[in-house]
């Protein structure tokens, strides 16, 4: 679509704009050329899931979203995509080399936080935990209908009392004949409510550390699960209160190889990694939308883009959007070459969360009073970027990790 056809002989400034536009027609933008680094297998995999948030997300999250319903239809549609399981092989599993996991949890993200969400919930910590974590005969059990998306997976590892510090939950085991019993509350449990598998975090007396598997939760006794609303964030993915009492669970059912805090820290450090890409992702989005925006929206008899202002939060965002990107790439690197850390882990949490957080902001600044309309996806985008600024560790935490790790002080225990 031409812009302003009647001024641009005259004004060489929006000829430039013009040519912009055409050249930079798709809404996904490369600046530094980084999809040369990828395979032709890794393009083709990015491609699936971008249709399947083109086709299947976009046209209807929004309505989702702003009802803070689930969009189950929706969201058993990516049994069709190659993807669940994540980096778990076998057992119908996808078996995602770091970087493809990392490009998959990009453009879900990119698309809605939400989906995004559920399906971090699904393969990054309750597949992951029981692929990791469990026996072969427990990963047998649960994986298979897991990745066909035929059992929902959930993970209670926060408290209304532990967030952060999830190494000291007050959720307790304790033995009792053939099986376990459970007591606590657990909060935030994503997926909680349409779970036919809910992952329990516990210590006993001792401070052992127990995961344990229970089966439909919502018909086992003891149990009550209850939704959170009045979310300013994620409102389509949904997230539980959930209280134990006397709650009893097999002895089959605990995960194996769960004894200390350190090996949930597995499960957890790789889902760090995994919002990184998130937060990358939700930030290219604001950038994308509000770049767009900029090209077509006219004040002035010109487009906005063609303002200093203006130019200056498109440059300020690229700038960041191509550090996140940047970042996530050595990440997968190290990640493959087994060298990654746990504060290079809170370092790309921290800059990625914050930067996704900054940009989502300017936008908004951007699109103006449209910035504040749901239909303009930049709304949904700034407020679920509130949630990934604190989950996965706040944006607190992970810098005093970091802050630990440069100088060898611990500034908490």
């Amino acid at each position: 679509m031409p812009i302003c056809p009647d001024k641009m002989p005259s004004c060489p400034t929006l000829l430039i704009v013009a040519i912009l536009l055409v050249a930079m027609d798709e809404l996904h933008y490369d600046f530094l050329k980084l999809d040369a680094l990828l395979t032709p297998e890794q393009l083709q995999l990015r491609q699936q899931v971008r249709d399947y948030v083109s086709q299947e997300v976009l046209p209807e999250i929004n309505h989702y979203w702003e009802a803070a319903e689930f969009p189950t239809e929706m969201a058993m549609k990516l049994k069709s995509l190659p993807i669940m399981g994540g980096m778990l092989s076998g057992y119908g599993c996808a078996g995602l080399k770091p970087l493809e996991y990392g490009l998959v949890r990009y453009e879900l993200a990119w698309g809605d936080g939400s989906i995004s969400t559920f399906y971090g919930v699904q393969t990054g910590l309750a597949m992951n935990s029981i692929g990791r974590l469990g026996s072969e005969a427990q990963r047998e059990r649960w994986l298979p209908g897991m990745a066909r998306l035929e059992k929902i997976g959930a993970f209670a590892l926060t408290e209304p009392e532990r967030g952060s510090d999830a190494a000291h939950i007050l959720t307790t085991f304790r033995r009792q004949g053939e099986g376990y019993i459970l007591n606590g509350r657990k909060r935030w449990i994503g997926n909680a409510a349409i779970a036919d598998l809910l992952i329990v975090w516990a210590r006993d007396e001792a401070g052992e550390f127990g995961g344990f598997v229970i089966e439909e939760p919502q018909k086992t006794a003891g149990i009550t699960i209850q939704n959170i609303g009045g979310k300013i964030s994620k409102r389509a993915v949904l997230n539980a209160d959930i209280t134990l009492e006397e709650v009893a669970v097999p002895a089959a059912n605990r995960l194996e190889k769960v004894r200390a805090f350190r090996h949930l820290n597995e499960v957890l450090a790789q889902n760090r990694y995994a919002i990184g890409w998130e937060a990358a992702g939700l930030g290219a989005a604001c950038f994308e939308r509000a770049r767009q925006y900029a090209l077509q929206r006219e004040q002035f008899g010109r487009p906005i883009g063609a303002f200093q202002l203006i130019q200056q939060k498109l440059v300020e965002m690229l700038s960041m959007v191509t550090d996140m990107q940047l970042l996530c790439l050595q990440l997968a690197r190290l990640m493959e070459n087994e060298e990654i850390t746990t504060p290079m882990l809170s370092l790309a949490k921290y800059a990625n969360a914050r930067r996704a957080r900054q940009m989502a902001q300017l936008a908004r600044e951007v699109l103006g009073g449209n910035g504040i309309l749901i239909e303009n996806h930049i709304a949904r985008l700034l407020l679920d970027a509130e949630a990934v600024y604190t989950y996965e560790g706040t944006n607190e935490v992970n810098s005093l990790i970091v802050g630990r790790e440069l100088t060898g002080i611990s500034a908490f225990k």
